[in-house]
């Protein structure tokens, strides 16, 4: 496969999968502004905005719904939920013959939902469309992708871009967590911290999952267990990183990855680190910091993907 294609289908599933996490943590945020504590709003929205890398020119004083327009429709904010899209729809559009004519037709309605669904100033009535046609249009492009996409290298590159920032997002998200509500796990926890963990789930699609597994009964260290470290739940990192470690596998077999040993090493420590771990140990040191090592060795994966597949030398490429 030229890289050239390997790139546009490995940036379209990263974008779709940004434009959703970001879609559904302005959308949980929303749905919390029930709680009329102005102090626990702020915090709110600085953590969407750290989770987002704090993009430049966003104030979390503002009105709410200013910021949410911002972080919706402003195509200018690299990180925002429209430029993700028409991003998403340009790789895609860049490689239409790759990718299935019923790929195509989703992405590129969901780039004219969206337009249409934009509204002139902030609205809290355009956004309760806007935000669940955004998720609903992801899930439709994943479903027909697995559907109708012959699951050779092309799949497999879309995988690598979708659990790859599957696993980075929500490890950031975690870290994040852990420094602001997470850290005071020896006191008694109040309404505020109960509203906050079920933000975090719900932001994770996790909540209702959570539930089958331990019940309604939420614990900091159980939160952190079923996010982490469950084997079964699509948006668990080591799910992520499972499938992103299988996917880079398959690539391999193809016979492009001849130059991949560091990245098979990188992807395959970080596996097993997460196959092996025991909640009370990650607990017991610094969880934060495990979560940024994740964070880390994501960006590490993404390099070398880079590096092998994508803008290998000349050199590489004449020995493939």
């Amino acid at each position: 496969m030229l890289s050239r294609v390997a790139d546009s289908l490995y940036w379209t599933s990263r974008y779709l999968e940004r434009a959703e996490h970001t879609a559904r943590m302005v959308d949980i945020n929303l749905g919390l502004l029930l709680d009329k504590s102005q102090v626990s709003a702020e915090r709110r929205w600085q953590r969407v905005l750290a989770a987002l890398g704090m993009p430049p020119g966003i104030e979390t004083g503002t009105d709410a719904y200013s910021l949410v327009y911002k972080l919706c429709f402003d195509g200018t904010l690299p990180g925002s939920v429209m430029a993700c899209v028409f991003a998403a729809r340009e790789n895609a559009r860049q490689i239409r013959e790759e990718i299935s004519s019923e790929q195509w037709q989703r992405v590129n309605q969901l780039f004219h939902e969206i337009a249409r669904l934009k509204p002139p100033s902030p609205s809290e009535t355009q956004l309760a469309e806007f935000l669940p046609a955004l998720i609903d249009g992801v899930h439709l492009f994943q479903g027909v992708t697995d559907t109708t996409l012959s699951h050779g290298e092309g799949w497999q590159f879309l995988q690598v871009g979708r659990f790859l920032e599957r696993a980075s997002a929500t490890a950031k998200l975690l870290d994040i967590y852990h420094r602001d509500v997470f850290s005071k796990t020896d006191e008694t926890v109040d309404a505020y911290e109960y509203l906050e963990w079920i933000g975090l789930l719900r932001t994770c699609t996790a909540f209702e999952a959570y539930c089958k597994v331990y019940t309604a009964d939420l614990t900091y260290e159980q939160i952190i267990e079923f996010l982490l470290l469950d084997p079964e739940f699509p948006h668990s990192i080591r799910y992520s990183i499972d499938r992103l470690n299988r996917s880079l596998e398959a690539i391999g077999r193809e016979g492009r990855g001849l130059h991949a040993t560091e990245l098979m090493r990188v992807s395959g420590k970080l596996k097993s680190s997460l196959e092996y771990a025991q909640i009370a140990e990650i607990l017991e040191h610094d969880p934060g910091r495990y979560m940024r090592r994740i964070v880390d060795e994501c960006r590490q994966v993404h390099n070398l993907v880079y590096e092998v597949y994508i803008q290998y030398s000349v050199q590489t490429a004449l020995a493939v």
